[in-house]
């Protein structure tokens, strides 16, 4: 299968959201050959408990923006899901994001190359 265009302009503009918000570690992981009920994850890591909230926030304000909405929110203590059912965007504190270590239980799966990454690279940031 492959990633619908509209799925891959949600995981841009989610991307760009979490650089907004100086969230770091930031990768999206292309499922979609995947027998899982999502085509792409995006992983961020938040410094502390109050960042991955702002991030979190920040996510749900920009795809808002373009006429997206989560099927569903979770948050633990110091981490939160938004399910947008093609793209799932997980926040997670640093301390939780080498305990879950999820981009290393996908990491036979394809990334996708994130614009706001690169300009974020190119401007210093």
């Amino acid at each position: 299968m492959t990633i619908s265009a509209r799925t891959l302009e949600i995981t841009q503009a989610a991307a760009a959201a979490v650089v907004e918000k100086i969230g770091t570690d930031l990768i999206a992981i292309d499922l979609s050959d995947q027998l899982v009920l999502s085509d792409v994850f995006l992983i961020a890591t938040g410094q502390n408990v109050a960042q991955v909230d702002s991030i979190a926030d920040e996510v749900e304000r920009q795809l808002l923006a373009i006429g997206e909405k989560p099927a569903r929110r979770e948050k633990g203590a110091e981490w939160i899901l938004l399910d947008y059912s093609d793209l799932v965007v997980h926040i997670q504190s640093t301390e939780l994001r080498k305990y879950y270590m999820l981009d290393r239980l996908w990491n036979d799966c394809p990334t996708i190359e994130l614009n706001a990454v690169k300009a974020s690279v190119v401007n210093g940031r």
